[in-house]
């Protein structure tokens, strides 16, 4: 998923008002920002296989530093660390950590049997909506346009920098997501991990929308 992340980090924040959006949008690609440098490094493996699903190409042949269970819950305390150091409350920091499992759930759900428990002799788990794109764009653009509504309710922009930021951020987000199963497929499982790098500038992002967005 890449939206349906986003979703579960703007439902979060009526549930964590004083937590900056970044925090939230952190804890939920935090697994997806980390496996870039893992597969530029070769720690972790990617192949681009064209239909090996409706929605995407991608076969995660080896990624359990990044994406497995285990290993979700390491990045979240870690990131939960790094919350309290940075200030952030003891119950905003443990929704942060949350936010990060989460990620390896919605994974599970839309991922082939590719999601390990561990690393090591762990089997691959995964439902496999991404098998089905009308079933991927429902499932996934309900959670995020139910989100918007939510986070929007808790937090009317004021303004037009406040717009253009939370409305740039949402839009780009749309368009990247609705458009990958007919993107141009990388070169190489390097280039691919070169471009998801640009993951990164989401956090910077989503904390310039949320800055102008007071609660209510």
């Amino acid at each position: 998923m890449f939206v349906g992340h986003l979703a579960i980090a703007l439902g979060a924040k009526n549930t964590a008002p004083r937590v900056n959006l970044a925090w939230l949008v952190a804890g939920v690609t935090a697994l997806d920002l980390v496996w870039p440098i893992f597969v530029l490094t070769g720690v972790e493996r990617v192949s681009i296989v064209p239909g090996a699903t409706a929605f995407t190409p991608l076969v995660f042949d080896s990624y359990p530093w990044s994406h497995s269970l285990l290993m979700a819950c390491v990045w979240g305390v870690l990131l939960y660390a790094l919350a309290r150091w940075r200030h952030v409350g003891r119950l905003g920091a443990r929704i942060i950590f949350l936010l990060v499992v989460s990620h390896w759930v919605l994974d599970f759900v839309s991922h082939n049997p590719d999601m390990p428990l561990w690393p090591g002799g762990s089997g691959r788990y995964g439902l496999g909506l991404w098998n089905s794109i009308p079933a991927t764009y429902a499932v996934e653009g309900a959670m995020w346009l139910g989100a918007i509504l939510v986070y929007l309710s808790g937090r009317p922009l004021r303004g037009a920098k406040s717009k253009l930021a939370f409305w740039s951020f949402a839009g780009v987000s749309t368009v990247m997501w609705a458009v990958g199963p007919w993107a141009p497929l990388p070169p190489s499982a390097q280039t691919l991990g070169w471009f998801a790098l640009i993951g990164w500038v989401m956090i910077p992002w989503s904390w310039a929308a949320d800055r102008r967005a007071p609660a209510k």
